[in-house]
């Protein structure tokens, strides 16, 4: 069994670090700034304000610092939405500030979701480990491209526009999702519609989405702020 466990972590690992590979060697996903030094590990601690995180003091950095294991361990999928992630950004990797870089790991349960959402700040390219995936997004001009992914399979989502993905397949999904920035952010459409603070008037919500208020009432009932919905996974990310 540990020999077993040996080659599994063996093998995310090196499709990890391929898939590192791929995005420090292509200049055109970069997306954050260009680094001003070697290193800078970021501060996470630090009051001062700037565009990422300030620098830890280069006496204080230690061969930890660049080196994370927290994408081991299989994500807990037990949700509304089957979706388990083990985040890999620098808030959770300090050594990634200034690098641009971004690498979770995702866990889809059978029939489990990656609702609609966006990353305004980065591009993102999904490598799928084990299952069956069907990846989507859709284009300014409304135009849906998707595609059901096998293992060893890689696509790209284009930075800022809608997208998804569904587990197609019969057992658990993993997956390695990557992006060119250290903090790409995520817009979940349906939380951002039906559980901003304060929130949006039903009027203009019944007017974007051609229904009565009363249907915006209802639904906006399932996204409340005690709802699994909106305390779950996809809040964190």
């Amino acid at each position: 069994m540990a020999a077993k466990f040996g080659i599994k972590t063996s093998s995310l690992f090196l499709v990890l670090c391929l898939t590192v590979i791929l995005f420090f060697t292509l200049s055109c996903f970069a997306a954050d700034p260009d680094p001003l030094q070697d290193i800078c590990v970021a501060d996470l601690n630090s009051t001062i304000k700037i565009n990422g995180y300030p620098c830890k003091p280069e006496s204080q950095v230690t061969s930890d610092d660049f080196f994370y294991s927290g994408l081991v361990e299989e994500s807990d999928t037990d949700n509304p939405e089957g979706f388990g992630r083990r985040p890999g950004d620098v808030k959770y990797f300090p050594g990634l500030n200034t690098q641009g870089l971004t690498v979770n790991r995702i866990d889809l349960a059978p029939g489990g979701i990656i609702p609609l959402h966006v990353h305004p700040r980065a591009s993102e390219s999904n490598f799928v480990i084990k299952g069956l995936v069907l990846f989507g997004f859709i284009t300014t001009d409304d135009i849906l491209y998707a595609k059901v992914m096998k293992p060893r399979e890689l696509s790209i989502i284009p930075r800022g526009l809608v997208h998804f993905a569904v587990n197609v397949g019969k057992g658990k999904a993993d997956l390695l999702a990557v992006f060119n920035s250290q903090l790409p952010g995520f817009g979940d459409i349906a939380l951002n519609s039906f559980n901003s603070t304060p929130t949006i008037p039903d009027y203009i919500l019944a007017k974007n989405f051609r229904v009565d208020e009363k249907i915006i009432a209802i639904i906006k009932s399932k996204f409340g702020p005690n709802s699994s919905l909106a305390t779950g996974t996809l809040k964190d990310i």
